[in-house]
């Protein structure tokens, strides 16, 4: 038995997701501003025109009733025949209604759901990293499956069920409450006992009918995980220790979904019992009003009769069939709410915040040999006194283009409304930067990097010391918590992060393709980029070989990551992508460690023309790769402990040393 706390956190989180029914309402007849209402007002016209044939019922037999004791049937026929061709147009416009309704319904519903997944896609797009690093990959997917289904079958199922169900209980209820009060008041009796039977089993399956949405997240999050880890499962034996860990988080799907479904499933035989319990009494108590000689109490001020028995009894049949049909829909109704408070809270996930003004743009005059020009000294002036070299210039010698010319400035807007510009060099500074992942544990240490255009920065050091942490600032993934990162001595806070990362080229160990063809994979970097351009990019990064031996050479389509390629073949891809994107700044994190000595030759030569011209921050555990750095910088514990080149880092017989030596490994 849950406790009270249970309850009270179960009572919250019911709260919430009636709340995000509420906005999945709004939605729809914001999505549909038109249809929607056209929608409802055909639902419920319908559900009023299955409601009135008990009135003409009445009619009919209290002719009938008349011809009975007059024997005048001649008189009789034409009032039956005018009820019947009215009854007959009310179905008949009836039928039409439901067929439109039904027609729009499937229309809206596939519609919602389309728009709702482009809202969550959209949505997932502008969200930090952090969000990715820190939630299952597989529980993200759930919102765009699992959840998502529930509001299917909530659109389409369960809110026309509400409302026709919903507006024949009214209208029946006020028909017999117009036929016989006495009569009435018995059935409100079955009322009470089918609102109290589904508040308890129907509260009961809603706490695990959540549970369940959370469990399925969950599952999914496991079996994305695992497959993602098959090699490692395999070449360790751990299949008999996974099917256990996979065991556990199933039985707990299972548990849940059983409760939720079991009680679920015992709410309509309870409810269906009560409605034929309820038919009984009321027949009975009608048979006792006949005999008796009851007199009638009603708004219609008909006398008590057979004619008002059998059309009471039918109504309460609907009436009793409809509040079964309401109560039915409240399993939907609860998972669509958990489904849309899962899908609501992604959506309303705070996204990746940007307050940068300076924007990429590309000229004609190359600026930096304009302001390299001691004779064009109007307007020009040092912004930095020196430190990154970067000038400013009056914007009435610079001409924007369309065209990538590859002459590339920053664009400063004033507050004037006038508009200066920063040659793109490539200069990186970091300055005594503090970092931390989770607020206490800090990560960076009073670090400071200073990359001038053209060099090639290095990071060794131990796993965990450091080293992607810098390249995740300086691509802005995150920010800093104290200390200054300039580009080309701007604060990249004041960049635009889209622009800011157009000028980072960036190859992870942990190589990503894309379903497409090898083509498409390579103009990933750039989407403007011509063939001929994604095939010189191929042949700088050594790629072109091995690319030109596949079935459809660069139109070999990938799939699932790429695994029909190898590891180093992969990495050579990733490569060609940073390659033609053609950026200033580079990032290489262990850019060549799953390419064997072979290939690493191969792709190093390209790797050089690559790097012509460039900064380049490269992170790697194999020494060999950084010996021809400008600077190799050494981090323990988020600390920089030596920097210098590699020459000045041996003659100081540190750390880099006697890592280089071999007196002990970077593990």
């Amino acid at each position: 038995m849950p406790d009270k706390t249970d309850n009270r956190n179960s009572g919250a989180v019911l709260k919430q997701n009636f709340s995000s029914l509420g906005r999945v309402i709004r939605k729809l007849f914001g999505y549909y501003p038109k249809l929607a209402p056209l929608t409802v007002f055909c639902i419920l016209f319908s559900a009023v025109v299955s409601s009135i044939p008990s009135l003409f019922v009445q009619n009919v037999l209290a002719v009938i009733e008349k011809w009975y004791r007059t024997g005048d049937w001649a008189a009789a026929r034409p009032e039956i025949v005018h009820y019947l061709v009215i009854l007959g147009t009310l179905y008949l416009l009836s039928l039409l209604s439901m067929l439109l309704y039904s027609q729009i319904m499937a229309y809206m519903t596939q519609g919602f759901l389309h728009k709702l997944r482009t809202e969550l896609f959209d949505g997932m797009q502008d969200l930090p990293i952090r969000y990715f690093d820190t939630h299952q990959h597989g529980d993200i997917m759930s919102h765009y499956t699992n959840d998502i289904d529930t509001l299917r079958q909530l659109v389409s199922q369960a809110f026309p069920t509400l409302i026709q169900s919903g507006a024949i209980v009214l209208a029946v209820f006020a028909i017999m409450l117009y036929f016989s009060l006495w009569l009435t008041l018995v059935l409100v009796l079955g009322i009470v006992a089918m609102f109290f039977v589904t508040k308890t089993v129907g509260g009961g399956s809603a706490r695990y009918f959540i549970r369940q949405q959370q469990a399925t997240g969950a599952l999914e999050g496991f079996v994305q995980e695992m497959m993602n880890g098959q090699k490692v499962i395999k070449v360790f034996n751990h299949e008999e220790a996974s099917i256990g860990d996979f065991d556990r988080v199933n039985d707990e799907l299972f548990t849940v979904s059983n409760r939720a479904h079991a009680y679920a499933s015992i709410l309509g035989p309870i409810m269906g019992n009560i409605g034929n319990v309820l038919y009984v009494v009321l027949a009975l108590a009608g048979g006792v009003f006949l005999l008796s000689g009851f007199q009638n109490v009603s708004l219609s001020g008909l006398p008590f009769s057979v004619s008002i028995l059998v059309p009471f009894l039918n109504m309460a049949r609907q009436f009793t069939g409809n509040v079964n049909n309401l109560s039915q829909q409240f399993n939907a109704i609860v998972m669509a709410g958990a489904g849309a408070a899962r899908v609501f809270e992604m959506i309303g996930e705070t996204p990746e915040t940007d307050e940068g003004y300076v924007t990429l743009v590309n000229v004609k005059e190359d600026l930096s040999e304009l302001s390299a020009d001691p004779n064009n000294v109007s307007g020009a002036y040092d912004r930095t006194a020196g430190n990154s070299g970067s000038v400013e210039l009056d914007p009435g010698s610079v001409t924007e283009t369309e065209e990538r010319t590859g002459h590339w400035a920053w664009r400063h807007p004033h507050t004037d409304g006038t508009l200066s510009y920063t040659p793109l060099r490539g200069d990186v500074r970091m300055l005594n930067v503090d970092f931390a992942y989770e607020e206490g544990k800090d990560v960076l240490h009073d670090v400071s990097v200073y990359a001038e255009r053209g060099q090639k920065v290095a990071f060794v050091g131990a796993t965990g010391a450091g080293k992607t942490t810098i390249t995740n600032l300086i691509n802005r993934f995150y920010d800093i918590a104290d200390g200054k990162i300039r580009y080309d001595g701007i604060n990249i806070n004041k960049i635009r992060k889209s622009d800011l990362r157009r000028s980072l080229g960036l190859v992870l160990q942990d190589t990503n393709l894309f379903t497409g063809t090898v083509m498409d994979n390579i103009r990933y970097g750039r989407l403007d980029a011509s063939d001929e351009d994604c095939v010189r990019a191929a042949k700088l990064a050594g790629a072109d070989d091995f690319i030109m031996r596949l079935p459809d050479g660069y139109g070999t389509v990938l799939h699932n990551n790429g695994t029909n390629l190898s590891q180093g073949q992969r990495q050579l891809l990733a490569i060609a992508r940073a390659a033609v994107a053609d950026p200033p700044v580079m990032i290489l994190d262990e850019a060549t460690s799953s390419i064997d000595t072979r290939t690493e030759a191969i792709v190093q030569r390209g790797m050089d023309k690559l790097m012509e011209g460039r900064t380049v921050f490269v992170i790697a555990h194999r020494l060999s790769t950084v010996m021809d750095a400008d600077v190799i910088m050494v981090l323990d514990h988020g600390r920089i402990i030596e920097r210098g080149s590699h020459e000045q880092l041996l003659n100081e017989k540190g750390t880099y040393y006697r890592l280089y030596t071999g007196a002990f490994e970077l593990e």
